[in-house]
Formats: structure tokens, sequence, C-alpha cells
């Protein structure tokens, strides 16, 4: 699979996102899934009208494949998978180095902000969301 329009960011794991058992929260990787979109999305969509709309989640699949403790530096890592109709696939991976500690598939779905109503994906969002920013 092609990663097409990739985008990157480091984090330190904080005290506020380790449980019980000393490591990162489950929630907490789901939380950094969605911070990884919306950060991307302001990027993209910096240069146009898009107050009309907004994407919503309709799906998370994330697979947990290592533990990340306090004071790691991971890097965040997302990309856009198939989009098409109302809906855009993004994926993140969550990384401690070299290694992977989790990877995630969300789909989510573009909603008109007056009607609460999926909308298409224009093809002015299309191109934003295919380009290689």
């Amino acid at each position: 699979m092609e990663k097409i329009n990739t985008f990157t960011y480091k984090h330190v794991v904080s005290e506020q996102e380790i449980d019980r058992l000393n490591h990162v929260n489950n929630v907490v990787y789901l939380q950094w899934v969605q911070d990884a979109a919306t950060k991307h999305w302001g990027i993209l969509s910096k240069e146009i009208e898009s107050d009309e709309v907004v994407w919503v989640v309709v799906r998370h699949e994330i697979d947990y494949k290592r533990q990340a403790i306090l004071g790691d530096e991971i890097t965040i890592k997302t990309w856009i998978g198939e989009t098409s109709g109302v809906t855009s696939i993004r994926y993140v991976s969550v990384f401690k180095g070299d290694t992977l500690l989790t990877k995630a598939k969300t789909t989510w779905c573009l909603v008109h902000v007056k009607t609460l109503r999926p909308t298409r994906i224009s093809g002015s969002i299309l191109s934003l969301l295919n380009s290689n920013k």
C-alpha cells in the first residue's frame, strides 16, 4: 500500500497517560489516533474554507503490539487510505524508535455541520487528501 500524504510528529509520554499497570492506557492510544488525524487535517485544510463540514469517526480498528511507559519518546505517523463517497480511511502507527507499538485503521465520514448528515467528499477535499504535501 502506497502511503499518500503522510504526517508525522513526536510525543513524550506524560504521567497523566499512564495507568495503574505503569504503561500507557489503551484509551490514550486511541486519543493519539484522533489527535494525529486532527493535526493532519488542520494542516491540509488551512487554505480552504472547511467550516461547513466536519469529519466524524464511524469505525476504529486498533492493534496493540507493545507498551509505552512514562518518559518514552514516541513517533506518531498517519496517512490517508481509500477515500470515496462520504468516507475516508486513515491509518496511524505509533512507534518507539523502530518498534511498532500500535497500529490503527479509522474510517471517517464527512458530515455537513448544519444538517449533521453525511456529505459527499468534494473534489477539492479529495485533492487535499490525495496530495503529497
